[in-house]
């Protein structure tokens, strides 16, 4: 993903991986008939063995968001942590500190159990920090989870300026 400002690029993967398991929503960008459909979610991380993320999230058995992802399963998604307004002398001084994420990838809907039971736990622990969760057939049964296969992902901060790096 080609980036403006290249000065606020993160590249070190640590700390792509600290914001990705730190953030705890991301915002699905969806196609639906050729107009934006962009919905808050909360989300599960984890590596695939070939390095490759793969994030999980959770929602209704049935209702747009589904219909949308089987019709066209390519999806962007945003997540954002550590914002914080900032004064400015004048008006096109102020601004935002914040760490971002943007990505870009293939979405499908998970129907293994064994699977939906695991993205379930990663969600949890992405949004308690902690895994000490149980699920069974029945419990995943009532929720849909759906796995994004991400293939292009840019991570960027704004500090605060004039703050040390």
């Amino acid at each position: 993903m080609n980036m403006t400002k290249r000065e606020r690029e993160i590249t070190d993967p640590i700390k792509i991986d600290e914001i990705l398991n730190d953030c705890k929503y991301l915002h699905l960008g969806l196609v639906d008939d050729g107009m934006p459909y962009v919905v808050p979610l909360n989300y599960g991380v984890k590596k695939a063995e070939d390095g490759h993320y793969i994030l999980y999230l959770h929602g209704a058995c049935k209702g747009r968001k589904l219909d949308v992802i089987r019709k066209n399963p390519n999806c962007c998604f945003t997540m954002e942590r550590n914002v914080q307004p900032f004064d400015g002398r004048m008006a096109c001084q102020y601004g935002m500190t914040y760490e971002s994420i943007m990505g870009e990838g293939t979405v499908t809907i998970v129907e293994d159990t064994e699977e939906k039971i695991e993205s379930l736990k990663l969600l949890m622990q992405t949004q308690t920090g902690s895994s000490n969760f149980e699920f069974d057939e029945r419990m995943v049964s009532i929720v849909s989870i759906m796995r994004i296969d991400v293939k292009e992902l840019s991570a960027k901060h704004r500090p605060l300026p004039g703050a040390a790096e």
